[in-house]
This record gives structure tokens, C-alpha cells and sequence, in this order.
């Protein structure tokens, strides 16, 4: 997954073409299969459609867990919504009026419950997932979303902290801060002391 600065993550090509065929669910209004989808402890064949995008074993979770909160999000729905942002932008997208994100108590706590997690919190992100549902917002990008789960554990990739930040922190401030620490580390004066 690459980054250009200022633009939305490059997702894997098993998370765009996950999303693809869930967002052609919801264009052929396929129902049925949506609602299998939404019933995790039945094992049906969209569950497993859902597997067959993970590049290897160690990531199924992830793809048919996602494919789970997409169905959530769309239960009722004619159009996909591909959604946009990391959950974290996504969070601040949850409440109403100008409450919203940060100003938003149970937002609040949500996306402290989820960054603050060791596991996948999935639980919390059915809730984070609902709540953007019922507040009629965009979902985060659900490719995003499954690169992002991917690599939660990844210490590099530091998932539950860019999700905070981007919750906390509004977008142009965060890419204003990001700006302005690249080329501190990168200074002549620091240079010339190694």
C-alpha cells in the first residue's frame, strides 16, 4: 500500500476487488446474500465468496469480517457506499448538529475503546459501523478498512494511532503538522552531526 502526501492510501488489489463484488451486491440487490452476510455464525456461501479475496489463510478473518460491516451498513440500502477516509476520519462523521466526532461523547469513547484495543476490536467496529448508519454518514473506505485490519498487529503501520489522530485531530492540522516534522528530520544541522 502506497501513500502519496495529501491523497488517500493505495489499497491491495484482494481489497478493491472485496469491495467490488460487495458493492455489486448492493446494485443487483441481492438481499439474500447480504443477509447471510450479516449473520456471522452461519456459514453460508457468501461467507465464503468473501475468503476467496484474502491473498492467504492468515487474513480471512479480516475479509469476512468486513464483508459482515458492509452488509451492516447497507441493510436497507439500493446504492453501495464506497466510503472514504480511514475509520478514524470516518468517526468524526458519527453524531448530529455540531456535535459530531470529537464533540460527540459516545464518539468519543468509541474511538477510544477501538485505538486502545491489542485485539481487532470487532464488536466496537460493528458499533462505530451502525452508528455511522444511523447517523445517514459515509462509511470509511471499506478497501481501506481491510488493509488497515490487515495490519493492525503491524507496529510499522501503527493502524489504532492514525486512526486516533485522525479522529482527534482535524485533517488540514494533522497534514500541516506531518508537513512541517518531514522536513525537521531531514535538517542540515542534523545532517551534518552524523
Amino acid at each position: 500500500m502506497t501513500t502519496r502526501p495529501g491523497a488517500e492510501p493505495e489499497a491491495s488489489d484482494s481489497a478493491v476487488a472485496l469491495t467490488a463484488w460487495l458493492a455489486s451486491l448492493v446494485r443487483n440487490h441481492d438481499y439474500a446474500s447480504l443477509a447471510e452476510l450479516r449473520r456471522p455464525r452461519v456459514q453460508l456461501e457468501p461467507h465464503f465468496r468473501a475468503l476467496w479475496f484474502s491473498p492467504d489463510e492468515a487474513q480471512r478473518e479480516v475479509y469476512a469480517q468486513v464483508a459482515f460491516l458492509f452488509a451492516i451498513y447497507h441493510q436497507g440500502r439500493s446504492r453501495p457506499a464506497y466510503g472514504y477516509g480511514s475509520l478514524g476520519e470516518a468517526a468524526r462523521r458519527i453524531g448530529s448538529g455540531d456535535r459530531r466526532g470529537p464533540e460527540d461523547p459516545g464518539a468519543a469513547r468509541l474511538i477510544d475503546r477501538i485505538v486502545s484495543s491489542r485485539r481487532i476490536p470487532w464488536r466496537h467496529l460493528q458499533h462505530a459501523v451502525a452508528r455511522l448508519r444511523a447517523c445517514e454518514r459515509q462509511p470509511p473506505s471499506w478497501a481501506r478498512l481491510v488493509d488497515d485490519l490487515t495490519r493492525w498487529h503491524d507496529r510499522k503501520a501503527r493502524v489504532p494511532y492514525e486512526w486516533g489522530v485522525a479522529f482527534h485531530i482535524p485533517a488540514a492540522r494533522a497534514a500541516a503538522t506531518r508537513s512541517t516534522a518531514l522536513p525537521a528530520a531531514s535538517s542540515p544541522e542534523k545532517d551534518s552531526l552524523t
